[in-house]
Protein backbone atom coordinates (compact mmCIF):
# COMPACT_ATOMS: atom_id res chain seq x y z
CA UNK A 1 0.00 0.00 0.00
CA UNK A 2 3.15 1.98 0.77
CA UNK A 3 3.43 2.53 -3.12
CA UNK A 4 0.23 3.76 -3.58
CA UNK A 5 0.89 6.18 -0.97
CA UNK A 6 3.76 7.21 -3.04
CA UNK A 7 2.16 7.72 -6.16
CA UNK A 8 -0.88 9.64 -4.74
CA UNK A 9 1.96 12.10 -3.12
CA UNK A 10 3.91 12.27 -5.88
CA UNK A 11 0.99 13.53 -7.97
CA UNK A 12 0.65 16.67 -5.83
CA UNK A 13 4.02 17.72 -6.68
CA UNK A 14 4.43 20.72 -8.54
CA UNK A 15 0.58 21.65 -7.59
CA UNK A 16 -0.90 24.29 -5.73
CA UNK A 17 -0.07 21.47 -2.36
CA UNK A 18 3.29 21.33 -3.30
CA UNK A 19 4.79 22.71 0.09
CA UNK A 20 7.06 21.28 2.97
CA UNK A 21 4.59 19.33 4.52
CA UNK A 22 3.96 17.24 1.09
CA UNK A 23 7.86 16.85 0.73
CA UNK A 24 8.13 16.24 4.38
CA UNK A 25 5.17 13.57 3.79
CA UNK A 26 6.61 11.81 0.88
CA UNK A 27 10.25 11.33 2.51
CA UNK A 28 8.70 9.73 5.26
CA UNK A 29 7.15 7.39 2.91
CA UNK A 30 10.10 6.88 0.74
CA UNK A 31 12.31 5.79 3.89
CA UNK A 32 9.73 3.09 4.79
CA UNK A 33 9.53 2.15 2.04
CA UNK A 34 13.45 1.52 2.01
CA UNK A 35 14.67 3.99 -0.55
CA UNK A 36 17.25 6.25 1.42
CA UNK A 37 18.44 8.32 -1.34
CA UNK A 38 14.70 9.60 -2.30
CA UNK A 39 13.56 10.31 0.77
CA UNK A 40 16.71 12.33 1.74
CA UNK A 41 16.45 14.55 -1.19
CA UNK A 42 12.72 14.95 -0.66
CA UNK A 43 13.43 15.70 2.85
CA UNK A 44 16.69 18.31 2.01
CA UNK A 45 13.60 19.92 -0.31
CA UNK A 46 11.02 19.63 2.59
CA UNK A 47 13.29 21.46 4.83
CA UNK A 48 14.87 24.24 1.97
CA UNK A 49 10.93 24.94 2.18
CA UNK A 50 10.76 25.54 5.93
CA UNK A 51 14.01 25.13 7.67
CA UNK A 52 11.47 25.68 11.40
CA UNK A 53 9.98 22.15 10.63
CA UNK A 54 12.22 20.29 12.66
CA UNK A 55 10.35 16.68 12.30
CA UNK A 56 11.57 17.03 8.48
CA UNK A 57 15.34 17.61 9.94
CA UNK A 58 15.09 14.74 12.72
CA UNK A 59 13.81 12.59 10.11
CA UNK A 60 16.56 13.82 7.04
CA UNK A 61 19.27 13.14 10.10
CA UNK A 62 17.60 9.46 10.70
CA UNK A 63 17.76 8.54 6.77
CA UNK A 64 21.11 10.27 6.41
CA UNK A 65 22.68 8.11 9.09
CA UNK A 66 20.69 4.70 7.94
CA UNK A 67 22.82 5.62 4.26
CA UNK A 68 26.40 5.96 6.54
CA UNK A 69 26.40 9.25 5.43
CA UNK A 70 27.14 9.87 9.35
CA UNK A 71 28.65 13.44 8.92
CA UNK A 72 25.58 14.91 7.08
CA UNK A 73 23.13 13.30 9.77
CA UNK A 74 24.94 15.33 12.51
CA UNK A 75 24.85 18.27 10.23
CA UNK A 76 20.96 18.03 9.54
CA UNK A 77 20.60 17.05 13.52
CA UNK A 78 22.60 20.22 14.34
CA UNK A 79 20.19 22.31 12.33
CA UNK A 80 17.27 20.69 13.42
CA UNK A 81 18.22 21.30 17.32
CA UNK A 82 18.65 24.84 16.54
CA UNK A 83 15.04 24.72 14.26
CA UNK A 84 13.39 23.16 17.38
CA UNK A 85 14.63 25.73 20.23
CA UNK A 86 13.48 28.41 17.81
CA UNK A 87 10.17 26.95 17.18
CA UNK A 88 9.69 25.80 21.24
CA UNK A 89 9.99 22.18 20.28
CA UNK A 90 11.57 20.59 23.43
CA UNK A 91 10.85 17.01 22.18
CA UNK A 92 12.72 16.91 19.33
CA UNK A 93 14.99 19.15 20.64
CA UNK A 94 15.92 16.22 22.67
CA UNK A 95 15.24 13.31 20.17
CA UNK A 96 17.64 15.15 17.86
CA UNK A 97 20.29 15.62 20.95
CA UNK A 98 20.34 12.36 21.92
CA UNK A 99 20.52 10.69 18.30
CA UNK A 100 23.65 13.11 17.65
CA UNK A 101 25.58 11.91 20.57
CA UNK A 102 25.17 8.20 20.27
CA UNK A 103 26.20 8.99 16.66
CA UNK A 104 29.15 10.94 17.80
CA UNK A 105 29.75 8.31 20.17
CA UNK A 106 29.76 5.66 17.84
CA UNK A 107 32.19 7.61 15.31
CA UNK A 108 34.77 7.96 18.37
CA UNK A 109 34.89 4.61 19.20
CA UNK A 110 35.21 2.99 15.41
CA UNK A 111 38.50 1.32 14.97
CA UNK A 112 40.99 3.65 12.07
CA UNK A 113 41.43 2.12 9.30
Amino acid sequence: MASALISSLEKLIGTPRDGALLRFSLGVEYLKAGDRERAIAALRESVSRDASHSAAWKTLGRALAESGREPEALEAWTQGIEAARRRGDRQAEKEMTVFSRRLASKQQTKPQA
